[in-house]
């Protein structure tokens, strides 16, 4: 994290960063036409043809079917008719939060508790590939609207499972969320410092590696379908999904059978390589073998810490990592963040600013990769979100459709389903459909 606000008053050493920060806003403002040209141009996603009925609430699910959409699933976005539960921002436009997990879709509205929907979708799930869901394991069961069921009716059906905890165990039935699940997980521990304490991290990482995994195991079950014919049910939970990223964490835990602690902001087996202060702000430096070592110390100007018996070796320079930062740090400080960034990466030292979200997506980097995509919405104008970050030469996928609007497509999409306009009419006047939301143009 940059200088804050209130040190620039403070301090005006950092007041550079604040009119780096007006600047970005400009350079984003002049480039997001460009970016939503590019982004629109692109198309024939390899998932094209591939239909997914999306019950998911919250953001690990929605999440899931996000990514799938984004490389050319239609996903059907089933909502509650009763209102807008996942979509409150204020009376006239939905959430930042449900508008960054829901573009690509289409928004249907049915009552799932109603014996009219389960016999509709017992119906139509032929017609899809995939489902998704994320409620506790036995939810779906209680709907009658179960994998088993649902799979004798449609043996292709890909069914796609999000939980707390999982499908089995002690913990299988408890209700579970993202701040939960990064403390059971573990990775708390490993996060912040040991005088904050277990820290949670900035996003919502359970949910959205819950997502990124469950969108991960339907497309193998999906290649698994080409070979057998067959579908089959998929589950992930926030849980697993968090624990199956701890990587050298539990490494070394299993090498050593004592928990590590919190990493902070230096890496646990290498040193200098961490969040170093400059004058105006932060940046990353990774030296963490001997030859970047010695580059480092000659292009700031400290070719005696090579002899410096303190930072002799890897280990030494681990050990004594709080001498070495405080020196660092009293070279980075005679310039700025810029000068060092540039003058590091000559070095050929892997080095990078500290950015705030206003400058990354001002980044020349990150709009050269399309990272930043613009599409008009009814409510809010502009719809800003992130872009695809995984590019494919000949099947790139695209984001061109924007949020849905509460239950926009609910009649667009019962006619693409087979059902005739008194059917549609039935179950609006019955409750099941929301009033009015199959007339949204």
């Amino acid at each position: 994290m940059g200088a804050h606000p209130r040190d620039e008053r403070r301090d005006p050493r950092l007041r550079p960063r604040a009119r780096r920060r007006a600047e970005a806003q400009g350079r984003r403002r002049l480039v997001t036409a460009e970016a939503t040209r590019s982004a629109g141009a692109n198309g024939g996603g390899p998932l094209s043809g591939i239909r997914v009925l999306d019950l998911t609430r919250y953001l690990a699910g929605p999440f899931a079917s996000m990514l799938l959409s984004d490389y050319g699933a239609d996903v059907v976005k089933v909502e509650s008719p009763s209102g807008r539960e996942f979509r409150p921002q204020g009376k006239d436009r939905d959430s930042y939060f449900f508008l960054s997990s829901n573009r690509g879709k289409r928004s249907i509205t049915l009552d799932l508790k109603r014996d009219e929907t389960r016999e509709l979708l017992l119906r139509v799930i032929p017609r899809f590939d995939v489902l998704i869901e994320n409620f506790r394991p036995d939810v779906m069961g209680k709907l009658g609207l179960g994998a088993e069921l649902l799979l004798e009716k449609n043996p292709r059906l890909v069914y796609c499972g999000i939980s707390g905890f999982g499908a089995t165990g002690p913990y299988a039935g408890r209700p579970g969320f993202d701040q939960i699940a990064q403390g059971m997980s573990g990775f708390m521990s490993l996060t912040g410092t040991e005088s904050e304490g277990p820290t949670r991290a900035g996003i919502a990482i359970a949910d959205l590696l819950g997502g990124i995994f469950a969108a991960h195991g339907i497309q193998l079950a999906l290649l698994a379908r080409q070979r057998t014919g067959r579908g089959q049910v998929v589950h992930t939970s926030l849980l697993e999904s968090v624990i199956g990223i701890l990587s050298w964490g539990a490494g070394m835990f299993f090498e050593r059978g004592e928990a590590p602690g919190p990493a902070g902001q230096h890496h646990p087996l290498a040193s200098p390589y961490g969040r170093f202060r400059a004058r105006d702000g932060y940046l990353n430096i990774a030296a963490g073998n001997p030859a970047m070592w010695e580059k480092l110390a000659t292009a700031l100007g400290h070719g005696e810490w090579i002899a410096d018996p303190r930072f002799a070796g890897s280990g030494d320079r681990v050990r004594n990592r709080t001498a070495l930062t405080e020196a660092i740090e009293a070279a980075l400080a005679k310039g700025d963040v810029s000068h060092w960034v540039h003058t590091i990466n000559e070095a050929g030292i892997p080095c990078g600013p500290v950015l705030d979200l206003a400058e990354v997506f001002s980044d020349p980097q990150v709009l050269a990769r399309e990272m930043l995509v613009s599409l008009p919405h009814p409510e809010v104008g502009t719809f800003h979100t992130t872009g695809l970050p995984v590019k494919l030469s000949d099947t790139p996928g695209a984001i061109t459709r924007r949020p849905p609007l509460h239950g926009e497509h609910s009649r667009e999409i019962l006619v693409e389903l087979g059902l005739e306009d008194d059917e549609i009419a039935h179950l609006l006047r019955a409750g099941v459909l929301g009033p009015a939301n199959t007339e949204r143009p």
